[in-house]
């Protein structure tokens, strides 16, 4: 993937190194750094469903215990965000980070207002390492990267990249910013209004099985929304090189609910799925890439 010849971002907040705690939730690979495994979390999720307890509760006193945790790629408001702290980064994955933001800055600068009538609000990233704060709680580095709609930041702890190359296959270019777009895709939903429909609607589910299936179509529209980032990138710019989309594609099928849920257990729950098959995600990535459309990306209406 071509990258380096492009502009840095100025939304680029870098914390590594600080020492502050913090709360979130992640992309969602499980079981790293200390965290609650994908195991756990379904256990958690099942009992909490059978007597009526939101699992966040659980989740949240298992991470007190374990020191660690992970869930949704966006979450909601819990506490106070610390200062900003904007330090231009200049080591090589800090600037791989800020390059792909700026490219998404000037791809939904464009396509949001020509595709939806909407003015695109640039989201701001937080670089952290081990653990930091954030509007949505404490952000840790085994939840993986994650939205927060309150302060409309993506946080990242690039030490994924490499639990995603060591422990899934999904090493290379073009799938860590497939990661880093999938995060700007809630943004992108959050300035169509999306996530606080659909927090409404997981709100009046009947069951928990229903709220995961709203999280599942806010998670596969996030990988629509990378392929049409990716797709008018590659069209304005010709970034992707041989190889490139099928890495982001082994990306895709090896980070699906059913695959870490197969591995980590020895079965699938499709009721606790929160973000897709592989398959799944495969497909809602593949058709934002081939149509670069938002409308495309309507997993709600399928």
């Amino acid at each position: 993937m071509r990258w380096e010849d492009f502009r840095q971002s100025g939304n680029i907040e870098d914390r590594r190194g600080d020492s502050e705690g913090g709360g979130g939730g992640g992309f969602s690979l499980p079981g790293g750094g200390g965290g609650l495994g994908i195991g756990t979390m379904i256990v958690l999720g099942l009992i909490g469903y059978a007597l009526g307890i939101d699992p966040r509760i659980l989740i949240s006193g298992a991470e007190m215990v374990n020191g660690g945790g992970n869930r949704s790629s966006y979450v909601e408001p819990s506490r106070p965000q610390t200062a900003n702290r904007a330090t231009p980064p200049s080591d090589q994955i800090g600037r791989f980070v800020s390059a792909i933001v700026a490219q998404t800055e000037d791809v939904w600068s464009e396509i949001l207002p020509a595709q939806k009538n909407i003015q695109y609000k640039a989201p701001r990233l937080v670089l952290f390492d081990g653990q930091t704060q954030s509007s949505c709680g404490r952000a840790q580095a085994a939840m993986g990267p994650f939205y927060c709609p309150t302060d409309q930041k993506v946080y990242l702890d690039t030490s994924f990249f490499n639990d995603m190359k060591k422990r899934f296959g999904g090493g290379g270019d073009f799938a860590y910013a497939y990661v880093i777009a999938h995060e700007i895709g809630h943004h992108v939903e959050n300035q169509l209004g999306i996530l606080s429909r659909a927090q409404r609607a997981q709100q009046e589910a009947g069951s928990r099985a229903d709220g995961n299936r709203i999280s599942v179509r806010i998670e596969l529209m996030a990988d629509c929304l990378a392929g049409v980032w990716a797709a008018n990138a590659d069209r304005k710019w010709k970034i992707l090189e041989q190889g490139d989309i099928e890495k982001a594609v082994a990306t895709a099928q090896a980070i699906g609910d059913d695959r870490l849920q197969q591995a980590s257990r020895g079965g699938v729950v499709p009721d606790s799925f929160t973000h897709g098959s592989a398959a799944d995600r495969v497909q809602w990535l593949k058709r934002g890439l081939e149509g670069g459309q938002i409308d495309a990306c309507n997993t709600f209406a399928r």
